[in-house]
C-alpha cells in the first residue's frame, strides 16, 4: 500500500470530523464521549496509516474505530458510573436510532447545539467545535476571547446539555420556528469559517463550505415557505459560485473586482438568483434574502466595470434597516466608495467601533490610500496585520502596504 502523507490524514480530519462525532452523538448520546473516541481514533490514524495507507473507506474506518474506543472506555467505567446506565448506552451504541422529520445526523446535532436553553454565542460555538473540528484556539480568536474563557463556556455548554438532557434530535415542527434563527446563523458561521478561514495557511476551508451548503439545501427541504432559509441557500451559492477565482494557483488572494468572471460558476449563479427571485416574489425582506441580492448583483455584472453599485448601495441602507450593525455599516461604506467616492466611505468608517477587526482597518487602509493618504493608510496596514490570523490575508495585506509610496 502507498504511504499515507500527514496532509492527507489532515484532509480526512477537516471533511469527517463533524459527521463522525455526529454519528456517535447520535449512538451513545454523550457529546464528550463521541468527541474523545473520534479525538482517539484520528490518533490512532496517524499511527498506523502512514505505513498502512488510506483504507477503502476512510469515514468508515475512523467511525468503527470511535466507536469500538467509546465502548471499550464504557465498560471500563462501567463499575464506577453504575452498570444500568452503562448498560444502556452500550445499547444505544449498537443500535442507533433515528428521530425527527429529517433523518441526518449533523442536523441534529446543529439542533441540539441550538436549543433556547444555551446563549447564542456559546449555541455558535459549540456547534464550530463539534461539526466544524475547529480548535478551542481558533474559536476564541473567533470571538476575541481568551482561550481559557472559549475553553470553560463549551465545558458548560456540555455539561448543561447532559444535564437538561436535552434530545439529539430534528424538532417537531411546531418547535421549529423558535429554533429556526439561531440555527441559521450557525449555519452561516460554518460557512463564512469556511469561506474565508480565521486562522491558517490557506483563504478558505472548502469542506466547511459544502458541509454548509449541504444543512442549507436539508433546511430549505424541510422549511421551503420560510424565505430566510431560502435566502441563506442563495446567498452560499452565490458567494460559492466563485470559489475557483477567489486565489491564483499559488494561493494568494484575488479581490472580487479582479476574479476572472468567465470561471465563475455559473450553474450556481443561477440556482442561487433564481432562489433570490423566489424570495423577492414572497415580499418579506431579512438579511440573508439581502444579502442573496447583494450577490446576485455582483454576479449580474459581466465585468467589475459594469457592476451596479448604485443598486447594491440601495441594498445596504435597506440591509441597515433590518440589521442594524457595525460590520453591515463598514460593508456598506465599502459600496459607497465606489457611488461617492473613498472622502465620504472614509467618514463613514471612521465613526465605527471596530478597533478590533482586521477588515475594518484594512478597508479604512485602502480607502486612505486612495486619497494618497499614504502614511496613514501605512499605519492602517499595520494595524490590520496585527489582528489578522490567515496567512493568506497576512500576506496580501503585507504587500498591499509595500505597494504604497514611501
Amino acid at each position: 500500500m502507498a504511504a499515507v502523507e500527514s496532509g492527507e490524514i489532515e484532509r480526512v480530519f477537516r471533511e469527517e470530523y463533524g459527521r463522525a462525532v455526529a454519528v456517535l452523538v447520535r449512538g451513545f448520546g454523550d457529546i464528550d464521549l463521541a468527541e474523545e473516541a473520534v479525538q482517539e481514533a484520528f490518533t490512532v490514524a496517524v499511527q498506523r496509516w502512514p505505513a498502512t495507507g488510506l483504507p477503502p473507506s476512510p469515514a468508515g474506518w475512523i467511525i468503527t474505530t470511535a466507536r469500538r474506543r467509546a465502548i471499550d472506555r464504557l465498560r471500563r467505567d462501567a463499575a464506577r458510573q453504575g452498570r444500568h446506565a452503562t448498560a444502556a448506552l452500550l445499547h444505544a451504541g449498537s443500535e442507533p436510532t433515528e428521530e425527527g422529520p429529517v433523518q441526518d445526523d449533523r442536523l441534529s446535532l446543529i439542533f441540539t447545539c441550538c436549543h433556547p436553553a444555551l446563549a447564542t454565542d456559546v449555541q455558535i460555538a459549540l456547534t464550530l467545535r463539534l461539526l466544524g473540528g475547529l480548535t478551542t484556539v481558533e474559536i476564541a480568536r473567533a470571538f476575541l476571547v481568551p482561550e481559557a474563557t472559549m475553553a470553560q463556556r463549551l465545558v458548560r455548554a456540555k455539561n448543561k446539555i447532559r444535564a437538561a438532557g436535552i434530545p439529539y434530535r430534528v424538532p417537531a415542527a411546531d418547535e421549529l420556528p423558535g429554533r429556526l434563527r439561531a440555527v441559521l446563523a450557525v449555519v452561516y458561521l460554518v460557512f463564512n469559517e469556511g469561506y474565508r478561514a480565521s486562522s491558517g495557511d490557506a483563504l478558505a476551508r472548502d469542506e466547511l463550505c459544502t458541509e454548509a451548503i449541504r444543512l442549507g439545501r436539508l433546511l430549505a427541504d424541510l422549511l421551503p415557505d420560510e424565505p430566510e432559509v431560502v435566502g441563506l441557500l442563495a446567498l452560499m451559492l452565490l458567494s460559492e459560485s466563485r470559489r475557483l477565482t477567489r486565489t491564483t494557483p499559488e494561493g494568494d488572494l484575488v479581490l472580487l473586482a479582479d476574479q476572472d468572471r468567465a470561471r465563475w460558476n455559473r450553474e450556481l449563479i443561477d440556482e442561487g438568483q433564481a432562489l433570490v427571485r423566489s424570495c423577492l416574489r414572497r415580499n418579506r425582506p431579512a438579511p440573508y434574502q439581502i444579502q442573496a441580492a447583494i450577490n446576485a448583483v455582483h454576479s449580474d455584472a459581466p465585468t467589475a466595470g459594469a457592476t451596479d453599485w448604485r443598486q447594491i448601495l440601495q441594498l445596504y441602507d435597506q440591509l441597515l434597516l433590518v440589521a442594524p450593525t457595525q460590520v453591515v455599516a463598514l460593508n456598506r461604506a465599502v459600496a459607497l466608495a465606489e457611488v461617492e467616492g473613498a472622502a465620504p466611505a472614509l467618514a463613514a468608517v471612521d465613526r465605527l467601533g471596530l478597533d478590533g477587526y482586521y477588515l475594518f482597518h484594512a478597508i479604512r487602509a485602502d480607502l486612505l490610500s486612495r486619497l494618497n493618504r499614504n502614511s496613514e493608510a501605512r499605519r492602517a496596514y499595520g494595524a490590520a496585520l496585527a489582528l489578522v490570523s490567515n496567512a493568506v490575508e497576512r500576506t496580501f495585506l503585507e504587500r498591499a502596504r509595500g505597494a504604497l509610496p514611501a
